[in-house]
């Protein structure tokens, strides 16, 4: 591995281990929060990985939308705090840039001046993916329990003979004439898409696997770029909205690593951006203000741009499976996939992850603390996700090609967000509240709050007679 992380003497925080051997498929955000949090209970780890895991900072084949902007917002930060601890330190160190939240931001809205950049008192991070996998994927190699095996290839999880629990996981290095089967008291599936876990639900006759689909047809291009010696200095990140339902066209800039900027252009159906730097131009010139477009304007493209499509965002409903097996649990982008301009989902997948530490640590002293682990994880993880998706699903329904189910009340609740946040923009303290909700540090359900549900009906009001 690369030089220059800081080593850190890792012990594990438990001095009686609960099983011998756990088995995490897939070494993305989500499997190596899951590994951290594995390594203080199992005795082995092992990470199966089909990739070949770079040594330098740099995005894998199995991960192709790491060319494009992640975002961590202050939930998912919080969670790899706990369990990486001075995570931060080691962001700023390898290159990360500190945010100020929400100084730092020029947030862009349609029909309105942009969001005040009020300072929030929480320092953030703007950095690559690759770096921040890179990162993590070292904190947890120096635990001495853990081990990647690279190369391999999940091929299939295997049930007991009655089905009621998986131990095992066939799996085959690449160029290998022959497969292996992994035995473990715990399977984790990592794995992206939750393939896996599926086809497993299948084959032992598990009620049918239900769904909830967004169609959103998203395409996205990215850009890298170095920082001009003039760039702006009253913003480090501008995030220009799309003007619902008129326009999809949407885009963000931010700093990362080596004092370059990142900037991901998105856009819908026939508004996608194109993957070429005229076209790109013309494409921001179309946006709702010409901020980002005047930033870059004279810029260069480092390398080429890159494109990437989403045409559904995706939640598995494993939580309604009954007699889920034990035995096993899928994390991540196997039980949800998000649309990723929203920057949701290494925020919860790390959120997951502290929640199966605080499930592993409350059952440690039964007897078979394996038995129901699923199920309650996957319980839990539904409240996790509810806040995001519908955040998410709300703008994105608020296009009328938007394929799905539409929320009954969609209507009303688009109005009350616009009124929310012309009173955010008035007020520190709403202002400060929609941000925390945002970044998963609060419920939704503080938005029920009857005074505030007073404003903004008020707003509402005043908006109609507008």
């Amino acid at each position: 591995m690369e030089s220059g992380f800081i080593e850190r003497d890792y012990r594990a925080t438990q001095t009686t281990f609960i099983g011998q051997r756990a088995i995490v498929v897939g070494a993305g955000i989500a499997g190596l929060a899951t590994a951290a949090v594995l390594a203080d209970w199992f005795e082995r780890v092992i990470v199966l990985e089909r990739d070949t895991l770079p040594e330098r900072t740099e995005p894998r084949i199995g991960t192709p939308q790491a060319w494009h902007s992640h975002g961590l917002l202050a939930g998912g930060q919080q969670a790899l705090e706990e369990l990486f601890p001075d995570i931060g330190e080691d962001l700023i160190r390898e290159g990360g840039v500190a945010l100020r939240f929400n100084r730092d931001l020029r947030e862009e809205m349609p029909n309105a001046d942009p969001m005040p950049q009020r300072d929030f008192g929480w320092t953030g991070y703007a950095m690559t993916r690759p770096l921040i996998e890179s990162i993590l994927r070292h904190r947890v190699l120096w635990r001495p329990n853990v081990v990647f095996r690279e190369r391999t290839r999940a091929l299939e999880f295997i049930p007991a003979r009655d089905g009621g629990r998986i131990t095992a996981v066939r799996c085959a290095r690449m160029g290998a004439s022959f497969d292996e089967t992994l035995s473990g008291d715990l399977i984790v599936d990592a794995s992206g898409r939750g393939h896996l876990t599926s086809t497993l639900l299948r084959s032992i006759r598990r009620s049918p696997l239900q769904q909830t689909s967004i169609g959103i047809d998203l395409g996205y291009t990215t850009a890298v770029m170095d920082i001009p010696d003039d760039m702006p200095r009253d913003w480090k990140v501008v995030l220009t909205h799309h003007n619902a339902p008129h326009s999809t066209r949407r885009a963000v800039l931010l700093p990362i690593e080596d004092h370059r900027w990142m900037m991901t252009v998105s856009g819908r159906g026939g508004e996608r951006p194109p993957a070429e730097w005229a076209g790109l131009m013309n494409y921001l010139q179309h946006l709702i203000t010409p901020t980002i477009y005047n930033a870059v304007k004279n810029a260069k493209p480092i390398g080429r741009l890159t494109r990437f499509g989403l045409a559904d965002s995706v939640w598995l409903h494993f939580e309604r499976v009954e007699n889920f097996p034990d035995g096993l649990i899928p994390v991540g982008d196997a039980i949800c996939r998000f649309n990723p301009i929203y920057g949701q989902g290494m925020s919860v997948a790390a959120r997951q992850a502290t929640l199966l530490q605080g499930l592993l640590r409350a059952r440690a002293s039964e007897q078979d603390s394996m038995k129901g682990l699923g199920r309650d994880f996957l319980a839990d993880a539904k409240c996790l996700i509810e806040v995001p998706w519908t955040m998410a699903a709300i703008p994105d329904f608020a296009f009328s090609v938007t394929r799905g189910d539409r929320p009954t009340d969609l209507d009303h609740s688009l109005q009350f967000g616009k009124a929310l946040s012309r009173i955010a923009a008035r007020d520190p303290a709403v202002q400060k509240l929609v941000a925390e909700v945002w970044h998963l540090l609060r419920p939704r359900s503080v938005y029920q709050d009857a005074g505030l549900v007073r404003r903004v009906e008020a707003e509402m009001g005043q908006m109609m007679a507008a």
